[in-house]
């Protein structure tokens, strides 16, 4: 089986206060769906955009420079996320589909590159 992101994507200025109960209820049961069919293997949901640091490589050689907000200058940052085992990507995006309606958020799905083994 291959692994999956899901990853939910915010608005930079997204209020968490717009969570209401139905919206935190409808994650938790699509939570405990992926849990009931085997397919969650983690899921975390991360702090602000404007509490993330990026570090980049500077001169000279092996210097790193770090600043404050998310790398990519973009509208939209990661809010969470889970990983997921599908057999397909066809089934991580039912998956996605589900994620959502549940988070009304838009969703990226990506399969994550098998690593080489020793």
């Amino acid at each position: 089986m291959s692994q999956y992101l899901v990853a939910i994507h915010h608005p930079d200025n997204y209020d968490p206060s717009r969570e209401d109960e139905a919206m935190t209820r409808d994650i938790d049961v699509l939570n405990e769906e992926m849990i009931a069919a085997g397919v969650r293997v983690f899921a975390g949901g991360l702090s602000s955009a404007s509490r993330a640091k990026s570090l980049r490589a500077a001169q000279p050689v092996g210097k790193v420079l770090i600043t404050d907000g998310p790398y990519l200058e973009t509208k939209e940052h990661i809010g969470g996320f889970w990983i997921l085992e599908a057999a397909s990507l066809d089934d991580a995006l039912a998956w996605g589909r589900k994620a959502v309606v549940a988070c009304r958020a838009p969703v990226e799905v990506r399969e994550f590159l098998a690593m080489p083994t020793e």
